[in-house]
């Protein structure tokens, strides 16, 4: 169902006439695309997870039919401020879209009415009984969010998410200034023999990216299948989810994927994706053989490098996580925000929800810092 309620007029902006709604139809994120699209090229906070294309794909993917709820804000009839959310179970609880594939949460905030389309977007979010509350998972700490709930007159809890690193977009050679001498010395030479080795690299059009992901994926397989491969990424509707946005992304310049030839064989395919403010490694693959002959991290960050420079963005985002490959590089730090939030008054929901985040966080922390053994030992039982 869909509600349309005007909002009253305020000081200064009597010409405008503002409306909310709050659509949970099943097609609502098709039949508003357009206006997606269009809003999320005059948000500058909006990132690719927030892309029309990534999300509408990952809604076929992963949604549950009922469970969608958009609200959307427009200032005389333009929308203004949109949330895609969803579901989660049967007591109003809502979260939002991507899952764990989203390295950013965030909602959309036209930045000509940023102030007035985040205070209208506090005032429309469909938390209004006790039982009712919003977790949001992997949120920016300069995310559009953080404005809308910042007018919000209910409950907002905050944790700690993933930790995302990023690296000014400058010539390799000032980057390599980051590191210890003797590290930056043997980056040089790692670099040096990428130079010489006659390796290919070329950005797959459009049409071949469906193709190129399919690559991406069976040599990500390849690449992991001693140590364990992330399950989703086994999946079908993962691989189509994948295929389907990145090529939409892809012929808008939001999404470029590198292939890598050595000696006429594809031997990897790296996934960058692409926004005003940053580009971020997402995934990529690689044959295993390919680890005995070249620095494949050194490989794959050159070619992201020269694709954002080229772009004119000015950070390249190595996303979340903190492995190995990334640190070599020093990069800088943020930490994400999970946000738990909940309606004005008595909110028993949300507070729930916030002592399980927390017997979860201590849980993992457990896991984590004293039964390591434990803690691989579960991951490979799911695995399993």
């Amino acid at each position: 169902m869909t509600t349309d309620t005007p909002a009253p007029a305020r000081a200064g902006a009597a010409a405008e006439v503002w409306t909310a709604e709050v659509d949970r139809g099943d097609d609502a994120l098709d039949r508003i695309a357009a206006e997606w699209d269009v809003l999320a090229t005059r948000c500058r906070t909006a990132t690719p997870f927030q892309d029309g294309a990534w999300l509408r794909s990952w809604w076929r993917r992963y949604g549950r039919p009922g469970a969608l709820v958009l609200v959307l804000v427009r200032r005389d009839g333009r929308l203004a401020g949109a949330a895609a959310l969803r579901r989660r179970g049967a007591l109003g609880g809502l979260t939002n879209l991507g899952g764990g594939l989203a390295d950013f949460t965030d909602v959309l905030l036209d930045d000509d009415c940023r102030g007035r389309a985040a205070a209208e977007l506090a005032a429309a979010l469909p938390l209004r009984r006790p039982w009712h509350s919003l977790e949001l998972r992997e949120v920016h700490p300069e995310a559009a969010v953080q404005q809308v709930l910042a007018h919000h007159r209910g409950t907002t809890r905050r944790y700690r998410d993933s930790l995302c690193q990023h690296l000014p977009a400058l010539p390799v050679e000032e980057l390599l200034k980051r590191l210890p001498g003797k590290t930056a010395q043997r980056s040089r030479v790692k670099l040096r023999k990428i130079a010489a080795s006659g390796v290919q690299v070329d950005t797959a059009p459009p049409e071949e990216v469906p193709q190129a992901v399919a690559d991406l994926l069976r040599l990500h397989f390849l690449q992991w299948q001693e140590r364990g491969v992330t399950a989703e990424h086994r999946t079908g509707r993962f691989a189509a989810h994948l295929a389907e946005s990145t090529a939409s992304m892809a012929a808008r310049g939001r999404a470029a994927v590198h292939r890598f030839r050595l000696d006429g064989e594809l031997v990897a395919v790296n996934l960058v994706v692409l926004c005003p403010s940053f580009g971020g490694l997402y995934l990529y693959g690689a044959h295993p053989r390919l680890r005995e002959r070249l620095d494949i991290a050194g490989l794959l960050f050159g070619a992201a490098l020269d694709e954002v420079r080229a772009a004119g963005i000015p950070v390249l985002s190595l996303l979340r996580g903190q492995e190995p490959y990334k640190q070599r590089w020093r990069p800088d730090a943020l930490r994400n925000e999970r946000l738990v939030v909940g309606p004005p008054g008595p909110a028993p929901a949300a507070a729930l929800l916030a002592l399980r985040v927390l017997a979860r966080q201590a849980a993992v922390t457990v896991l984590t810092a004293r039964l390591p053994r434990l803690k691989e030992a579960l991951a490979a039982r799911r695995r399993a």
